[in-house]
C-alpha cells in the first residue's frame, strides 16, 4: 500500500512541475527530452549552488568570529602575563620583607642574648662586690 502510494504521488508530483514548464509528461521528441534535462539540471544546480552559498556564507561569518575571538584571546593572554608579572614582583617584594623580618628578629635575638650574658656577668661582679664587702669570700 505505501510503496502504491509513493507512486502516485511522485507521479503527480511530474506532472506538476511538467506543467509548470510548459511540458508534456512524456516528451514528444529527442529535443523536448533534451530541453526537459536541461532543465531539470539547471533547478538541480540551482538548488545546490544556493545551498553552498549559504554554507559559504556561513563559514566566512564563522572565520570572522574565529578572528575576532582569537584577538581577544591574544588580548586577556597578554593582559594575564602582565598581571602574573605585576603578583611575582610583588611576591618576590613580600618574601623580601619577610626575610627582613626573620633577620631583624633574629638580630634581636642576637642581642637579647648579649644582653642576658651581660647582666649574668653584672650580677656574678655585684655579688663578688657584695661578698668582698661583707667580708666572706666565696669561690
Amino acid at each position: 500500500m505505501a510503496t502504491a502510494r509513493l507512486i502516485k504521488e511522485d507521479q503527480l508530483l511530474r506532472k506538476d512541475r511538467y506543467k509548470r514548464a510548459g511540458l508534456h509528461p512524456k516528451p514528444r521528441s529527442l529535443h523536448e527530452a533534451r530541453t526537459v534535462l536541461n532543465r531539470e539540471l539547471q533547478n538541480l544546480g540551482s538548488s545546490v549552488d544556493l545551498e553552498l552559498r549559504d554554507r559559504i556564507a556561513t563559514i566566512h561569518g564563522n572565520a570572522a568570529a574565529l578572528d575576532n575571538q582569537s584577538k581577544q584571546l591574544r588580548n586577556k593572554t597578554t593582559q594575564l602575563a602582565k598581571t602574573t608579572k605585576q603578583w611575582g614582583a610583588m611576591a618576590d617584594s613580600a618574601r623580601g620583607k619577610l626575610k627582613e623580618i626573620g633577620d631583624i628578629q633574629n638580630w634581636a635575638e642576637l642581642i637579647e642574648h648579649d644582653l642576658l650574658l651581660i647582666e649574668e656577668t653584672l650580677r656574678i661582679v655585684h655579688e663578688e662586690d657584695y661578698d668582698q664587702s661583707s667580708g666572706t669570700a666565696t669561690l
